[in-house]
């Protein structure tokens, strides 16, 4: 199976394809549609990934051309009063709509397309990652344990929704390190 994960740039007809798919899959995840408060990232995708320089939105697609993942990175832009003060748009970024259709999971995937938004936030010089995910979710929180998040808070609310960091670093190897073969003897 051949996967192509690219960025999604500023072209109407990918936008709204990325766009039916995210709908599709919130009413296939959540139960429920559209909901302003909720989605306005997806209606407005434009303006808070593709503009923004910092933001971006990566989307999997088939050997056929079909979508069949996506994610979305952007600077930290929620008012939680719980994180006033804990986060803030220079040094973190946050995880949206990351979606794999139920066909292509358990392929490894979800891991793929968040390794390229964690690298993304790297060189964009961020050093925190949020999200918030929900215990509803099938595997959900043991995912993103998986990928090095910690619970910063469980709001034991309607949603069941968890708040989730992880601190990232940018490792820089210099070039005389090459040199040296065996760090470690195997």
């Amino acid at each position: 199976m051949n996967v192509n994960i690219k960025e999604l740039g500023n072209d109407q007809e990918q936008i709204e394809k990325v766009q039916k798919f995210l709908f599709k899959m919130i009413k296939k995840e959540f139960g429920y549609d559209y909901i302003p408060e909720w989605h306005a990232d997806i209606v407005n995708i434009e303006e808070y990934y593709v503009i923004p320089e910092r933001n971006a939105f990566f989307v999997a697609y088939s050997e056929e051309g079909e979508i069949i993942g996506t994610i979305g990175i952007r600077a930290y832009d929620k008012d939680f009063e719980q994180f006033r003060g804990v986060y803030s748009s220079q040094n973190t970024t946050s995880i949206w709509r990351l979606f794999i259709d139920e066909r292509y999971r358990r392929f490894g995937l979800a891991t793929k397309i968040y390794s390229i938004a964690e690298k993304f936030a790297k060189e964009k010089g961020f050093s925190d990652i949020y999200l918030h995910t929900h215990r509803t979710l099938p595997g959900a929180l043991q995912y993103w344990m998986k990928m090095g998040f910690t619970i910063k808070l469980d709001e034991h609310d309607e949603l069941e929704t968890i708040h989730m960091d992880k601190h990232i670093r940018k490792i820089e190897i210099s070039p005389q390190a090459g040199i040296l073969n065996y760090a470690i003897k195997l």
